[in-house]
């Protein structure tokens, strides 16, 4: 099995990985036609990236291809939809990173207070104008709002708490019940946070649902002066909105992501919001820390090991919630080679598509049985051809799915 490791990772990781008798190709440099020009010489089975994009003619272009990890939670740069239509396994390494983001999060909303940056940049341009930064509000009895509250809200809502702020929240999954033990009120809407806090900070993945969730009316719900945090995906605020926010409403905003992100890692960047004199930016760094990093590697490691000795992928993002499959069809048999092979010859001559199946072994290893989600009944005729199709099947049920 070969092993791409196609972004940078740590060294002592990529040893590992090697030491599962695999061939490892690490080449952290590689993105856009490099990356496509490996996927197709080079064809790994399994694919590791960090923030490099792989896009779907790279995974058509690759038959071998079985498995993308991306060593991170989001997993918007890869071509998901493409992976899943040629069966390869798409897998992240969720909340690993959550407190390197939290603590950037964090420090955006000190940077917007205290103005950070700016006195940093004018003290290196010999300026001194104390005056001029001595009019913080400071951040304590301040109201945070969080939208989202997986791993990193929950981090965030932690440090901030620690900063005496109090914090209201909204999340699909926030319950009341969940809210009490974070000790945070929950809101009933997004526009609701947005009307009560002095700072929002977003924690959301991109989906089609959450993607320019952040648009003009809520904008337009937030107080004059008001401050967006975005540690997550920038495609998740509508950028016009943003920026009419920040010209006309006094927004100010800690943006770690920006749209149309450069895919070099060092290089020119002209972006009117990253430039805009009311944002405090960083370069997508929410993740950039030794610990996070470490913790992401190691996750990734687990991933490659369980699916090695199993085929089982973990934390895997792109397998369907519920199968179109209408019925199950369960067979307790012997457990012994041609059994299932038989099994599955007579669904297919009815015509009849295997959606999933799970051959259970029972200690001893000599009882088993396979549970197959089928997408249509098998008549009573077929059935009966199933129990005397082998001297080694006990017994067959079909169960409709309700």
């Amino acid at each position: 099995m070969k092993v791409l490791v196609a972004d940078k990772f740590p060294d002592s990781a990529v040893d590992k990985i090697k030491k599962f008798g695999v061939e490892v190709i690490y080449e952290q440099n590689l993105k856009d036609d490099s990356l496509l020009d490996a996927m197709k010489e080079k064809q790994p089975n399994v694919v590791v990236v960090r923030s490099t994009k792989v896009t779907g003619p790279m995974i058509q272009a690759n038959p071998d291809l079985s498995l993308i990890i991306r060593a991170g939670a989001g997993f918007n740069t890869i071509d998901v939809g493409t992976a899943s239509l040629r069966g390869v396994y798409v897998a992240n390494c969720p909340g690993k990173n959550a407190i390197a983001v939290a603590e950037l999060a964090m420090g955006h909303i000190m940077s917007i207070d205290r103005r950070i940056p700016d006195c940093v940049i004018q003290l290196r341009d010999g300026k001194w104008d104390k005056a001029g930064f001595s009019k913080a509000e400071g951040i304590y009895g301040s109201t945070l709002g969080i939208i989202g509250t997986g791993r990193i809200g929950q981090e965030v809502i932690i440090r901030a708490k620690a900063f005496g702020m109090k914090v209201i929240a909204w999340s699909r999954s926030l319950t009341s019940e969940m809210a009490a033990e974070l000790g945070i009120e929950r809101c009933a809407s997004i526009t609701e946070v947005a009307s009560r806090a002095d700072y929002v900070s977003l924690h959301l993945a991109l989906t089609d649902d959450t993607r320019g969730m952040i648009d003009s009316a809520f904008f337009g719900s937030m107080k004059a002066g008001a401050a967006l945090i975005n540690t997550s995906r920038a495609e998740i605020v509508d950028q016009d909105a943003l920026l009419n926010a920040l010209d006309n409403k006094g927004i100010r905003a800690g943006l770690d992501v920006f749209a149309d992100e450069p895919s070099y890692k060092e290089g020119e960047f002209v972006n009117r919001i990253a430039a805009h004199p009311s944002v405090f930016g960083t370069h997508h760094i929410g993740a950039s820390t030794n610990q996070a990093q470490l913790a992401v590697a190691e996750e990734s490691i687990n991933i490659i090991s369980t699916f090695l000795a199993t085929g089982l992928v973990l934390n895997c993002v792109n397998l369907i919630a519920k199968t179109p499959a209408k019925y199950v069809l369960s067979v307790r048999h012997r457990n012994r080679v041609g059994v299932l092979a038989d099994v599955l010859r007579i669904v297919r001559e009815n015509e009849i598509n295997v959606e999933k199946m799970e051959n259970i072994i029972f200690a001893g290893a000599e009882g088993a049985c396979a549970n197959i989600q089928i997408d249509d009944e098998l008549s009573s005729i077929a059935l009966d051809g199933l129990r005397r199709s082998s001297d080694d099947i006990y017994d067959v049920n079909l169960t409709r799915i309700e």
